[in-house]
């Protein structure tokens, strides 16, 4: 009887709700009712479709959002300006730093007065403006109001130095940049080399002394400007807020390019997925610059009147008593997050709070559940999703360990797919006629999403550089003629659809929460030592999330000047993107299109037991390079070793 309604109801929702061809529903229900032995799918599909219709109604919600907000070309400004219109005096912005609460009233003046002192200075819609600030309420304030303008904000990691700052600054093309007094001493490395056209901003506490010569106090400028709405400038759903950099195969940091609809489709999906509501109380520790912290969190404030509580940096020791004092009910996490809070002695504070929500990505299953028992948290809401992908995941029923789950039942409806992938070298495996191979479960491989720029759901906006846009771009994928957008994540799915997180093993890996760009650190440590070939790759450390970062370089002499190099890389890469571990040998073995060989040393990583050639590692306290030898390889296997 159960099973009967379930499928008259499935049925129903896939034709009256989803507007789905009769046939399309009848051959995928068969196809998968064949393919999984018959009876078998009728466990699945016991099991799969409560969660499949929620999450199929959490999509055509959000997708009608979206369609109705591109027909009336609303854009996030004015999303926002409903929100104030709603509750003006209730707190929007709390930073954690100085307690400074901002009501949505204020945030909307200071915005606009933003908004309006730029276009004062002569900028316009369609204009950029680097923004490279630590987090606070008015790095908020300021991308909004840039966006007030119709100027698009280049959102810069405040991790880089040097080339890559000044990478970032120049492809962005800004005409202007906003910078944080703490990041003085990074712009004064740069600024023999900027456009002298570009005009500096600084905001914070003012040292004339500090700041690059012709730089201006922003914040008496703004308390000068007018507050009122400027004029709506022609900016429609579909069109540049702002962009994120992200580490990847190209070397530099690449913008990746983010469209208001994006910023709406990301903040809506986790807003209804996870059944979030307006009264919730975020706490946000993560970066700004990045796509959660600044559109996942603040989003939710923007677009849905909650109050959000902004931290400079995560602290694992205040985290709890943070949560306490501003009441929150939601916290989000990297996985790293998650370890280092597991890693802090109990106290009393971790069981007084009143957080139901822990919302992020990277939790992985070895401490899902330690983390959600000891911390008294009930709803674990794990979502995946890069910044420029068009592919976001959704583990709505807080399945351990899953990152999401693609329907087994409903697979039509949202064309992503795990396709078959050789995994050292990321390339896609296809069969005889071309296209791709979809894996079955238990089969790992990479997740792909069908672009269809038309849907804005569906569409792949890139980044600036086209070059770099091509590269995530793979035809014939679902079929013939088709294109799809590469995530380069590997992952895995289970009978059921819940789809399981793998390290990625290609051109980047992660550690301490940020995406390591191999080629990026081969460069710089070619260029630094001197050496040709350098091999980088992620090596797994016991107990700690990601991997850690290793160089193997090709060094016959077999000496080298470990302390200068350790001072040169503290210059020329931020601390997660430095080596954890080096290794010599007297050559690089290659590959017949010259490609270096990683497969075995990443198998064989830093054991001293298989190499045999002299390694190395960071060690954190004494910054700087020393010999791995059987004592801290020991500590470093326990979790003793700082890494």
């Amino acid at each position: 009887m159960l099973l009967g309604a379930s499928l008259v109801g499935l049925l129903l929702f896939s034709k009256l709700v989803l507007k789905l061809p009769w046939t399309q529903v009848g051959f995928s229900l068969l196809f998968l009712y064949l393919g999984s032995g018959g009876w078998r799918f009728v466990r699945i599909f016991v099991k799969t479709i409560r969660r499949d219709i929620f999450g199929g109604m959490v999509l055509l919600r959000v997708k009608a959002k979206v369609r109705r907000y591109l027909r009336e070309q609303r854009t996030v400004p004015i999303l926002f300006a409903s929100t104030v219109q709603r509750h003006p005096d209730k707190t929007a912005l709390i930073f954690e730093g100085t307690d400074t609460h901002w009501t949505f009233r204020q945030l909307d003046d200071y915005s606009s007065s933003v908004a309006n002192f730029l276009q004062a200075r002569g900028l316009a819609s369609g204009d950029v403006a680097a923004l490279f600030m630590e987090n606070r309420n008015e790095f908020v304030g300021l991308w909004l109001g840039m966006a007030k303008l119709g100027v698009e904000a280049a959102l810069i990691n405040t991790n880089l130095r040097r080339d890559a700052l000044r990478h970032c600054l120049t492809t962005s093309r800004a005409r202007v940049l906003v910078f944080g007094s703490e990041m003085a001493p990074a712009i004064f490395e740069i600024q023999a080399s900027l456009d002298p056209s570009l005009s500096l901003f600084c905001s914070g506490p003012w040292e004339p002394s500090t700041v690059p010569a012709g730089t201006e106090h922003l914040d008496p400028l703004l308390e000068d400007a007018p507050t009122h709405l400027p004029s709506r400038p022609n900016k429609g759903f579909t069109d540049k807020l702002f962009y994120i950099y992200t580490s990847g195969t190209t070397g530099l940091p690449k913008a990746a390019i983010v469209v208001h609809s994006r910023y709406y489709r990301m903040a809506a999906l986790v807003y209804y997925g996870f059944r979030m509501r307006p009264d919730d109380i975020v706490y946000d520790c993560l970066p700004l610059y990045h796509s959660a912290g600044n559109i996942v969190g603040v989003g939710q404030c923007l677009l849905h009147g909650m109050t959000v509580v902004i931290r400079k940096k995560f602290s694992a020791s205040r985290f709890w008593d943070d949560c306490i004092k501003y009441n929150c009910t939601i916290v989000q996490y990297i996985g790293e997050l998650c370890r280092y809070l597991l890693n802090q002695p109990p106290r009393e504070a971790e069981h007084q709070h009143r957080v139901r929500m822990a919302l992020g990505n990277g939790l992985r299953q070895s401490i899902w559940t330690d983390f959600s028992s000891r911390f008294h948290i009930p709803q674990v809401a794990e979502f995946y999703g890069a910044t420029e992908c068009n592919c976001s995941l959704g583990n709505f029923d807080s399945q351990v360990g899953a990152c999401g789950f693609n329907s087994r039942i409903l697979s039509f409806v949202y064309p992503i797919r795990l396709v078959r992938v050789n995994e050292d070298t990321m390339e896609l495996i296809r069969g005889p006629n071309g296209v791709c191979l979809p894996c079955q479960p238990g089969e790992p491989g990479q997740l792909v999403g069908r672009i269809i720029q038309q849907d804005p759901l569906r569409r792949f906006d890139g980044y600036l550089n086209q070059g770099a846009s091509n590269k995530k771009i793979a035809k014939d994928v679902f079929q013939k003629g088709d294109q799809a957008y590469l995530t380069g994540d590997v992952l895995v799915m289970d009978e059921l659809g819940y789809l399981y997180f793998r390290d990625r093993t290609g051109d980047t890996f992660r550690w301490k929460g940020e995406n390591v760009s191999t080629t990026e650190v081969e460069g710089t440590l070619s260029r630094l030592l001197d050496m040709a070939d350098v091999a980088v790759y992620g090596v797994e450390v016991p107990g700690t999330e990601g991997r850690a970062g290793m160089a193997a370089v090709a060094n016959p002499a077999g000496s080298c000047d470990l302390e200068r190099f350790a001072q040169l890389l503290e210059k020329e890469l931020p601390l997660y993107a430095r080596p954890i571990f080096l290794r010599f040998l007297p050559e690089l073995h290659k590959t017949g299109t010259f490609k270096l060989q990683k497969t075995e040393l990443r198998k064989e990583g830093f054991d001293l037991a298989v190499v045999k050639d002299p390694l190395f590692y960071l060690d954190a306290r004494k910054g700087r390079y020393v010999p791995l030898d059987q004592e801290a390889y020991t500590r470093i296997q326990a979790g003793e070793e700082k890494l």
